[in-house]
């Protein structure tokens, strides 16, 4: 059994790595204003970031989809890592040495599964570049020279090569203390009639890392005719690979890519080489199969999904490429950017162009790009007779929902005018109203539902993520635009697609009426109280559960409560305040409400703080006064005289108080 990981270690570690740096190696971050930081969610599909990172408190949550929580349980559920896993990666990025409990003298033994099998393919990576060095990876050596790749192109990319005998590197890895278990759910290894032998021999490898640089599987080349096995062949499915899920190139190439907002797909490994060698640094590609929904994904939150943001795919002018392009057209809607294409002259492949014609050649590829809706179009056209009006028909009825699911509205209109001119339809107004039918039709089914918006789909249509009734649940928060006014939570309960999976999510808690000026200003005390709360000590801490009158803000006055009030705030306040939340959507409320920007432009001082703590006291006066007041009507005359009393003179007193805090602010408190 695993030993408990110290827990000075695990507060060091929290401490060591900044959240903003941890979040940023997978989406890109800007400026949100108050300190923050917004991305695009990776935690539920959305066309507008709403996700915010605050570095000053450690936090980050999601107005969307509510998943909340420090760098741990950022890294915890975006990679679905185990607790003790994700803070040995963490310490591994920090160079913290953590300590484990229980006395165990081999701490390495006591690792979590994935860690583990992410050292195996450190260790096998390193073995790996060693051996091409090696007089039988001379055959290797050759195979990269003929393409343009010296040894410090190979050594940039870790490019390695497995010995082709049987065993090499699960002897090497036994020797580093790894079981053979490991090794076979690592896929470095496979079985056989006794022990495991090298899943990759023989072979020129190349390391495929995830977004943040870690080694997760291999890409082998076949390099000898006497090699019965395919020609490229990469690690299987395994707890660390997820071939859908990774990009080559994608560690290298994604500030780049949130630089210059333009990715560039290409094909191969060597077609990525080539790409960042000749100065195209945005190069990245699937591995071993076609690019789909997931990749996307990873795109999507480092381009942050803005207009003008470029998705370049390259592929081949033969008919295979031309079919691919026609593929990746199809998934042009599921981007915000603009999709195009570069196709390389001759049925040459980025590698062979810059082989053959040089780096500027390679550069000149990219940036003479096609929008792929028009490559899409011209290519459906060449399919038809436009001889024949029968042709010419098919050809509008097959091109025309082409044109209609351009985004741009002004360049939909202008590729209408030009499809007209393709066909040789003379009637140029009939075939733009039949693109602007399709268009508007796509649009109410987008609106109802009923399929995929197609037309003019920037922001998120309504009902859509990034739109008013987009995703929502929990207590209440700011809805995509995170600011008061457009309505923080207001009467929001999740519905139909409003989980992160685009399910039906169940209510998080009672919906919360913000357009009540008590709940507005209850919140905002709140957010004092764990932001700044300096400013409200120690009066908040007087403060009684009652007077939040919305019950998830009173669960987050009682969480504060229990975790030492807002007087004892020093640097571990708000992780105590999370830890004291008795679950997970009180926990969220306090993670929401400690990002959540202020409603104040200007610095929050102890003036409006203040006013705050004043408006929240006033209304329970005014609460209790009309409570007082309606007991003293129930009263009969035959009631007890010293019972009147002392009812009368209550009612005297909280109307003095509300009276001086009325006159006097907070100074009355």
């Amino acid at each position: 059994m695993a030993g408990r990981i110290n827990d000075d270690d695990v507060k060091a570690v929290r401490d060591a790595v900044p959240i903003d740096a941890v979040v940023s190696e997978y989406l890109q971050l800007r400026n949100a204003g108050g300190g923050n930081l917004k991305g695009l969610c990776p935690f539920h599909d959305e066309k507008s970031p709403s996700f915010q990172v605050s570095p000053s408190k450690g936090l980050f949550y999601c107005f969307g989809c509510q998943e909340g929580g420090d760098t741990v349980d950022f890294i915890m559920k975006i990679d679905h890592l185990s607790f003790a896993e994700t803070i040995e990666r963490l310490a591994s990025q920090a160079g913290i040495t953590l300590r484990y409990e229980q006395g165990s003298a081999t701490p390495g033994r006591q690792q979590g599964e994935r860690t583990r099998l992410v050292e195996a393919h450190k260790a096998a990576a390193q073995f790996y570049v060693e051996q091409l060095d090696s007089p039988e990876a001379e055959i290797g050596r050759k195979f990269l020279a003929e393409r343009g790749f010296d040894q410090a192109a190979a050594q940039h990319f870790g490019v390695g090569y497995s010995p082709a005998g049987w065993d090499h590197l699960v002897r090497f890895l036994r020797g580093r203390g790894f079981t053979d278990k490991e090794l076979i759910l690592s896929g470095l290894a496979q079985e056989s009639r006794r022990n495991p032998i090298d899943r990759f021999r023989g072979r020129l490898m190349w390391p495929i890392r995830d977004i943040t640089g870690e080694v997760v599987g291999f890409g082998a080349r076949k390099l000898r005719d006497d090699d019965n096995g395919p020609k490229y062949l990469n690690t299987p499915e395994t707890p660390l690979y997820k071939k859908s899920h990774v990009l080559y190139g994608i560690d290298l190439a994604k500030k780049e890519i949130a630089k210059t907002s333009r990715a560039v797909v290409v094909e191969g490994y060597t077609d990525v080489m080539a790409c960042h060698l000749a100065g195209v640094t945005t190069a990245i590609a699937t591995c071993g199969t076609a690019f789909g929904g997931d990749h996307i994904k990873i795109l999507r939150r480092l381009l942050m999904d803005n207009s003008s943001a470029e998705v370049v795919f390259t592929f081949d002018g033969d008919a295979a490429g031309q079919k691919a392009a026609l593929r990746a057209f199809e998934d042009d809607q599921k981007f915000a950017a603009e999709t195009y294409i570069a196709i390389t002259p001759g049925g040459m492949d980025p590698c062979e162009l810059r082989l053959a014609e040089g780096d500027v050649a390679v550069k000149e590829l990219v940036d003479s790009r096609t929008q792929l809706f028009e490559f899409a179009i011209r290519q459906i056209v060449a399919r038809h007779n436009l001889d024949t009006a029968v042709g010419r028909a098919a050809a509008l009825e097959e091109a025309a929902p082409v044109v209609a699911g351009i985004k741009n509205r002004s360049i939909q209109h202008e590729s209408a005018v030009h499809l007209a001119g393709l066909l040789g339809i003379l009637d140029t107004q009939f075939v733009v109203r039949r693109v602007s039918q399709l268009a508007q039709w796509a649009r109410e089914r987008g609106q109802r539902g009923g399929g995929p918006q197609q037309g003019g789909r920037r922001g998120g249509g309504p009902g859509g993520p990034g739109g008013p009734g987009g995703p929502g649940g929990g207590y209440g928060g700011p809805g995509q635009g995170g600011g008061p006014g457009s309505g923080p939570g207001a009467g929001r309960a999740a519905g139909p697609g409003g989980g992160p999976d685009g399910g039906p999510q169940p209510p998080r808690g009672p919906a919360l009426n913000l357009r009540s000026p008590a709940h507005r200003v209850e919140r905002e005390l709140l957010k004092l109280a764990l932001q700044r709360p300096e400013l409200v000590s120690p009066a908040f801490d007087a403060y009684g559960i009652d007077e939040f009158t919305a019950p998830p803000y009173a669960a987050v006055r009682r969480t504060i409560e229990d975790a030492g009030g807002a007087g004892a705030a020093d640097g571990d306040y708000l992780m105590r305040v999370r830890d004291a939340a008795p679950d997970d959507t009180v926990r969220a409320m306090v993670t929401e409400l400690a990002v959540e920007a202020l409603n104040t432009r200007r610095d929050p001082d102890e003036v409006y703080a203040g006013v705050q703590l004043v408006t929240v006291r006033l209304a329970a006066v005014n609460q209790r006064i009309r409570e007082v007041q309606g007991a003293l009507q129930r009263l009969s005359a035959s009631a007890d005289a010293d019972h009147l009393a002392a009812v009368q003179n209550e009612l005297w007193v909280l109307q003095q108080y509300g009276q001086s805090l009325r006159e006097k602010g907070a100074a009355a408190l």
